[in-house]
């Protein structure tokens, strides 16, 4: 009796299993699908108005704030620029960017892991963007679920720190897949650690061999030139 209880039992657990996959995964696409309608229309927006937006992700510490902040002061008198930070909690980074003269709008997301599209149009609406500007959306420090989240965005810019490994590319390969540059951060760091800048390079080629990828230091400027120059074509197409 206790055989036929357990196979009873194991029959029954199996069942619920089975059952409960396809409604985790409708969900879940569900989500996505959602997002991604108002992720078009959001590109829609963005190209009626001029607004060249540009979605930058990242493990957390990887330098994305700094980087702003450098190209901010490079690029602030040469074309209008707006700023969406998206942090778990407090308005850190939108403070630092606003004490720079540059508008910026902070989105707490809480216990969420990415900004999602809804979220970024509500506060472009907010920050009023003028034509042939660029929005810059500084995401939630995470390298798997705002890769699932297209946020109407032109441009799709991973960062990438030489003290996070070269393998970084490799261990989350589709938000290396999914972006359209690539830029590798705090180079200046390299000679001191057991990283090698090729390296990162090549394998965020092999995930995605279209990567424009750009090799800077934010803190000391290093080929800040050619990554500013890359924005102002971009904003003012």
């Amino acid at each position: 009796m206790c055989t036929d209880d357990k196979h009873h039992h194991h029959h029954e657990h199996e069942s619920e299993v089975q059952h409960s996959h396809p409604k985790v995964i409708e969900v879940k696409k569900d989500i996505v699908s959602i997002n991604q309608a108002q992720a078009e229309r959001n590109r829609g927006y963005f190209d009626a108005k001029e607004i060249c937006a540009i979605n930058i992700v990242s493990s957390p510490g990887s330098g994305k704030t700094t980087l702003l902040e450098r190209t901010i002061a490079m690029l602030k008198n040469k074309i209008a620029i707006t700023v969406i930070e998206g942090d778990q909690e407090t308005s850190n980074d939108a403070d630092r960017i606003t004490a720079m003269g540059v508008p910026a709008l902070q989105i707490n997301t809480e216990n969420g892991c990415h900004l999602d599209a809804p979220m970024v149009i509500e506060a472009t609406k907010k920050l009023n963007p003028p034509s042939e500007s660029l929005l810059f959306i500084e995401n939630v420090g995470n390298l798997v679920c705002p890769a699932l989240f297209d946020l109407g965005e032109a441009i799709r810019v991973v960062v990438v720190s030489v003290t996070e490994g070269d393998d970084k590319p490799l261990k989350y390969p589709y938000m290396f897949e999914s972006a359209t540059v690539c830029i590798i951060n705090k180079i200046d760091l390299a000679p001191y650690l057991k990283s090698n800048i090729a390296t990162l390079r090549d394998n965020a080629l092999k995930i995605n061999h279209h990567l424009r990828i750009f090799e800077i230091s934010a803190q000391e400027g290093t080929g800040m030139k050619e990554w500013c120059e890359f924005l102002l074509k971009m904003g003012k197409r």
